[in-house]
């Protein structure tokens, strides 16, 4: 995702502005029918936004550098899925309750501000078995359901699944968050790692705010490690208690794209706020969900 202005190249959604170039970290995913998984651009898998070391982690190899059991992990962040529109996948994780989810619009809407498929599914995992439940595409509260042709900032999405999630504890809200903060981020579906479908975890620190939207959302950079397709996933703050989610992925900016590169102006991740409209249509839908049952 590029700020206002994009321009779209082939399907990867490049924009080339000066000597810099930026690309969403959208689900530009396609699964053919012999299960085969490749890029629409028909490019090589790469780490695209690395800052150095790569330090993203398994859950084995958190829990073990943490100190933790990955048991525990497992269960704790059991919110964070896939979800998959079509032939293509982002990130996003329950949200306040079992049966609603946050990610980023455009893993909903793609470059013409069309609907990726009729029915969207989200799929995480508790207990080691897949769950797969569908969404309520009705129920889509978006920034923008063209999210390509406008700021960042706002590319933000919340959605109602047709049923609750047994076994997975929602993630709470995080309240405002501030430059130079500690983060973790906690996602699937980066298609460099784990077949596109394994959990990644990092820590990693919010930097700076960049942009703010109309209705109160603000764009920071961070710099933990991403992958195309993990665009939606969380950004979890505070070290204690139950998790917290406080921003969604939604995209890169690179003067040195597919290469490792330290963290800076020009080569960094972008993350958007779960505040004002946003954070007023996750309560809103989590309340509607409630009285619905």
């Amino acid at each position: 995702m590029t700020p206002k202005g994009r321009k779209q190249v082939a399907a990867f959604s490049l924009v080339l502005i000066g000597a810099s170039c930026s690309a969403s970290a959208a689900p530009f995913l396609a699964h053919d029918v012999s299960g085969e998984e490749r890029s629409f651009a028909g490019a090589e898998i790469e780490k695209v936004v690395v800052f150095g070391r790569d330090s993203r982690r398994t859950v084995e190899a958190f829990a073990a550098e943490e100190k933790l059991s990955a048991a525990h992990l497992r269960q704790k962040f059991a919110a964070s899925g896939l979800i998959e529109c079509g032939a293509a996948h982002g990130a996003g994780q329950l949200t306040l309750t079992d049966d609603l989810v946050t990610t980023a619009a455009h893993v909903f809407f793609d470059e013409q501000g069309v609907p990726r498929a009729k029915t969207c599914t989200f799929v995480n995992e508790v207990d080691g078995k897949e769950i797969r439940t569908p969404i309520d595409s009705a129920s889509i509260v978006a920034g923008s359901k063209d999210p390509y042709a406008v700021a960042a900032v706002h590319d933000w999405a919340v959605a109602r699944l047709t049923r609750p999630v047994a076994g997975a504890t929602p993630y709470g809200l995080a309240g405002a968050q501030s430059p130079n903060t500690p983060t973790e981020f906690v996602a699937r579906g980066h298609m460099d790692w784990g077949d596109g479908r394994k959990l990644s975890m990092e820590k990693c620190g919010f930097h700076d705010q960049l942009s703010t939207g109309d209705e109160g959302t603000r764009e920071f950079s961070f710099d933990c490690e991403t992958g195309d397709g993990a665009s939606g996933g969380a950004l979890i703050f505070g070290d204690k208690g139950d998790p917290m989610v406080g921003a969604i992925l939604v995209g890169w900016r690179s003067n040195k794209p597919f290469h490792s590169a330290p963290f800076s102006p020009t080569h960094y991740n972008f993350a958007v706020t779960i505040e004002g409209a946003f954070k007023k249509a996750v309560i809103a839908s989590a309340a509607k969900a409630y009285v619905a049952r």
